[in-house]
């Protein structure tokens, strides 16, 4: 019988073909019930191996006495940054196209270049100092400072003092913001492949923000507003809530107990669907147009089957839809034709009251296109809904997916479009 053997690592490709690595039944079955990969199954050819497939998912994570999974990107990881930084802080991005938004150093993996990036912003927004806030304390001392919390000390001590039951406003380095800052420098350092240079600077960082308290594992990230007083960690804090939210993902399988999975893992579905929906509404504004995201409205008139469109287009006063868009992260089938989706954008079209609807892919060059639906009723011209399918190079310079997403806007707004495709 042949005893499996464990490998240290293993290395995968964004829906890329399936690899038969050696992994132990235990391990096998926590990949698969993680739901990380798009399948992990036993290789019927080769005992004490699976077979492992990625999907959109991308990054790196270890499970529980298994191996370290590296997913790369089909897209450059300097570009994959750059949608991240735009959907983050798109106001900012929008002034600065450049790659640069987001500084991922000379690293081409997605931890490796994680990490740079976070401890860069940190590093800028600690450069002045540690940010210090107002924070109220309540606490039992010897001596009174601030307000007596006379509730609390006649429930705890019959009106005898001390210690006394007080409440004050303490000014501190214990903040939100530093609380965050802290949990994503220790989560980093957590991660497997981050380069030796890129952890010491994050060490150095978890020590600048020793006075904020750890996070526990598993709470809410605490809440924090957006000021002139904190507008330098802005950038290193929407950065580092990334980070947080992407890292440790907890699955439970039903009738399983929970599986931790120490990691970070960019979902390239929802990335490229932020991204556009982020962009398209930052461009539309200067149309004077409103867009509302993952706007949901009910297909039946019972109200009992929910749609939610990525992104509806409105007058300025947000009343009237004017245009529906919904934004695609897949490869095209050879014949060129993703009949669900098309149908989902009929769907939307028709609650809408629209007479046409659009589809952004992340595809290659090909071109646009449009298809007019058979047995609708006739609009103005007469007409039937039109289903528009645009395409995103995601291989192009920032400033030109910037401008491709200008001209699509455009479109959205009323400008003539090209050739029509094959009727549907």
């Amino acid at each position: 019988m042949t005893v499996p053997v464990t490998v240290p690592e293993v290395a995968l490709r964004e829906y890329g073909p399936a690899v038969s690595v050696p992994l132990g039944a235990e391990a096998g079955r926590a990949l698969a019930a993680s739901g990380i990969l798009e399948s992990a199954a036993p290789d019927p050819g080769r005992d004490g191996h699976w077979l492992l497939r990625a999907g959109s998912r991308v990054g790196a994570v270890r499970t529980a006495g298994g191996p370290v999974v590296r997913i790369m990107p089909k897209t450059p990881v300097s570009r994959l940054f750059f949608l991240l930084g735009f959907s983050l802080d798109p106001a900012r991005a929008w002034r600065d196209s450049r790659e640069g938004t987001v500084d991922t150093g000379a690293y081409d993996d997605v931890v490796p270049a994680l990490a740079h990036a976070v401890e860069r912003r940190i590093d800028a927004a600690l450069r002045r100092g540690v940010l210090q806030g107002y924070r109220e304390v309540e606490e039992s001392a010897l001596v009174v400072r601030g307000r007596l919390r006379e509730a609390e000390q006649i429930r705890r001590y019959f009106g005898r003092t001390p210690p006394v039951e007080i409440a004050y406003d303490a000014y501190t380095a214990d903040t939100a913001e530093n609380r965050i800052l802290r949990a994503a420098v220790e989560r980093l350092l957590r991660l497997p492949g981050v380069p030796g240079p890129v952890r010491r600077r994050l060490s150095h960082q978890r020590v600048r923000l020793a006075d904020a308290l750890p996070l526990v594992r598993g709470q809410e990230l605490p809440r924090w507003q957006p000021s002139r007083l904190n507008s330098r960690y802005q950038p290193a804090l929407r950065l580092a809530e990334a980070v947080l939210r992407g890292s440790s993902p907890e699955h439970r399988p039903a009738g399983a107990e929970p599986l931790a999975v120490d990691g970070f893992l960019l979902d390239m579905n929802k990335l490229f669907e932020d991204f556009v929906t982020v962009a398209l509404r930052e461009t539309l504004r200067e149309h004077g147009l409103t867009a509302r995201l993952q706007d949901p409205h009910h297909l039946d008139t019972a109200g009992l089957v929910r749609i939610r469109p990525d992104l509806v287009v409105r007058t300025g006063d947000g009343r009237t839809p004017l245009a529906v868009v919904d934004a695609k992260y897949k490869v095209e089938k050879a014949d060129g034709l993703l009949n669900a989706d098309l149908y989902q954008a009929l769907a939307y079209a028709t609650v809408l009251g629209l007479r046409e609807a659009h589809l952004v892919y992340a595809a290659g060059r090909r071109p646009e296109r449009f298809h007019e639906v058979r047995g609708t009723a006739a609009g103005p011209g007469g007409r039937g809904v039109r289903l528009h399918q645009h395409s995103l190079d995601l291989s192009r310079e920032p400033a030109q997916l910037l401008s491709a997403l200008r001209d699509i806007s455009g479109r959205l707004t009323g400008r003539p479009v090209g050739r029509p495709g094959p009727r549907t």
